[in-house]
């Protein structure tokens, strides 16, 4: 811990201390408005002298001091005196202050009484002080240095040297070094410690964390100079240069899908008395700006690399419309702060559902519906899907038509619904429907769905035989086939119908269905009843991704 001072520095203090101690004045034994001695001490700035205050109506003639050991009992012999007062301060010798060589031969604490004459001799034996003679070694600071007193960003570090000396007040004219003792230098927001050479040197070291500094540096205690009274050395006032930051950022936006991550990359720089250099370690930090155009919190923060360059992800959890960039922080002893504007944009996750089906009349009927999750998310005035087909459901994604979303609810969890019914002329693609998105609704999209239907004919048909005996079987044959691309293959385990027209009749009758085997060759037979005309189609029920066929007829002469 530091040790203390001396009380006294001047008349006017020594006055002050006397009068808030409680203690009063030492009157003139039997003279009213005779001497009255305030008080008696040492002053740190001069060792080895002892400082009378006092005062009398008229003019002091003889100031006489003792000293007694602190430890010594009442009765005990002093352990010294001096009378070569001379006046200090004063206007005259009515009231001031006196001073005069002390000559101990210890170290240490002494009681101090004083016999004060003035001119009408009227005088005070024995006065005792208020205060104490602390008659010790002094130890000071007198050539505290810190260079640069100025740091900036190229020379940071400050350089701390001075010289302690101590002040025997034994021999007051002869300071000496004081070798090894610890001295403690406060540097503001932290400290560092140093010890003297045989010289009374010493040399510390630190970098400035805040842009001023009031550093103070004090000798501390030590065995080698045991009840020495360390003094403070006079503050030294510094101040730090904040150089110009710039920095730059590869978006200054980013509209991000919910749970997505994005990106910012860039690179930052400083400005020395060299010119604009990378400005490495310094952090990067995105902040969303309050409803006052301040910093209300964080969202992303990163750090420059060794050549100034920084990647900065940006996570989508909070959106963001107005936020800004910043390079540095706030108080950097040896940098300014840059900013650049900033916008998140987060799309909302919804989630899409569809069901289509594709009719043997080319028409296409879709339904389904789309819905949001978060709280934050509000649907657009008009949300629409969009209908889209591909050949191959992969790639090459083209609108086929823009369908509204019908809002019923308004609210997170819940679906609201989509349909349309129209006639496409593609028979053989892929389907899927899409969310058209917002800033603050994500795009969504449905898996593909493959919806065709192959067009069919049955060629070769023919009823055999011809003519045929009534109740004789009658066989068919011809060809079942559906065309894929450009090219007609058979088409195998197909259920093509088969109708019968009497003679004379306009109406065909539902018979039954055949069959077709691996090669699309009808298989099947009826029994001849009557004159009448054969026909057979593939109709609808025969499968669920062919067309009907056109149908094929063969007339047969039953006798």
């Amino acid at each position: 811990m530091r040790r203390s001072t001396f009380l006294a520095a001047a008349t006017a203090t020594a006055l002050y201390c006397s009068l808030s101690t409680g203690l009063s004045p030492a009157l003139a034994d039997s003279a009213t408005g005779g001497p009255v001695l305030v008080g008696a001490d040492g002053w740190y700035s001069q060792p080895g002298m002892l400082f009378v205050t006092a005062h009398s109506d008229n003019p002091l003639t003889r100031i006489t001091a003792h000293f007694f050991p602190l430890d010594a009992p009442d009765g005990a012999p002093e352990a010294g005196s001096t009378e070569d007062f001379t006046q200090y301060s004063g206007q005259d010798a009515t009231s001031g202050t006196w001073r005069a060589p002390v000559h101990l031969a210890d170290l240490g604490d002494y009681r101090v009484t004083v016999d004060l004459q003035d001119a009408s001799g009227a005088t005070v034996t024995g006065a005792l002080s208020p205060y104490d003679l602390q008659y010790r070694t002094i130890v000071t600071i007198p050539d505290l240095t810190a260079t640069p007193s100025v740091p900036d960003y190229l020379h940071q570090q400050v350089s701390v040297t001075g010289t302690v000396l101590a002040d025997d007040p034994r021999h007051p004219d002869a300071p000496a070094p004081a070798d090894g003792l610890p001295v403690d230098i406060e540097t503001g927001r932290g400290r560092v410690s140093a010890t003297t050479a045989a010289d009374g040197r010493f040399t510390a070291a630190f970098v400035p964390v805040q842009t001023s500094i009031d550093l103070t540096v004090a000798p501390q205690a030590s065995n080698a100079y045991p009840g020495a009274i360390d003094v403070m050395a006079p503050k030294q006032y510094l101040h730090t240069t904040q150089a110009p930051v710039r920095f730059t950022a590869s978006t200054h936006a980013l509209n991000l899908k919910q749970g997505a991550t994005g990106t910012v990359t860039g690179h930052a720089e400083i400005q020395t008395s060299t010119g604009w250099q990378p400005l490495p370690h310094t952090a990067i930090t995105l902040s969303d700006l309050g409803p006052n155009g301040l910093p209300d919190f964080t969202l992303a923060e990163t750090t420059t690399d060794s050549q100034g360059t920084y990647t900065l992800p940006v996570s989508s959890y909070n959106a963001a419309p107005t936020a800004e960039l910043v390079a540095g922080t706030a108080y950097m002893p040896f940098q300014q702060t840059s900013t650049e504007p900033f916008s998140l944009h987060v799309a909302y996750t919804t989630h899409i559902e569809m069901s289509s089906s594709l009719n043997d009349d080319s028409t296409l009927k879709v339904f389904g519906s789309v819905y949001y999750e978060d709280a934050r998310a509000t649907w657009p005035t008009k949300p629409t899907v969009t209908l889209q087909y591909s050949k191959d459901g992969k790639s090459g994604w083209k609108n086929a038509a823009t369908l509204p979303v019908k809002i019923r609810y308004n609210k997170p969890q819940f679906a609201e619904d989509f349909a349309r019914t129209f006639t496409t002329p593609n028979t053989n693609t892929y389907w899927r429907a899409r969310f058209n998105g917002t800033p603050d609704l994500a795009t969504s999209t449905t898996k593909p769905v493959h919806l065709y239907r192959y067009a069919t004919r049955i060629t070769g048909f023919r009823a055999h035989p011809d003519p045929v005996r009534k109740s004789q079987p009658i066989s068919f044959g011809g060809t079942l086939q559906y065309k894929k691309g450009t090219t007609w293959k058979p088409l195998d385990s197909g259920s093509p119908t088969l109708y019968f027209k009497p003679r004379g009749s306009t109406t065909y009758h539902y018979v039954c269905e055949l069959d077709s085997d691996k090669h699309g060759h009808l298989v099947g037979m009826v029994t001849a009843e009557r004159d009448g005309t054969w026909a057979i189609a593939l109709s609808r029920e025969t499968g669920n991704h062919y067309l009907r066929s056109a149908r094929a007829t063969d007339y047969v002469d039953v006798r």
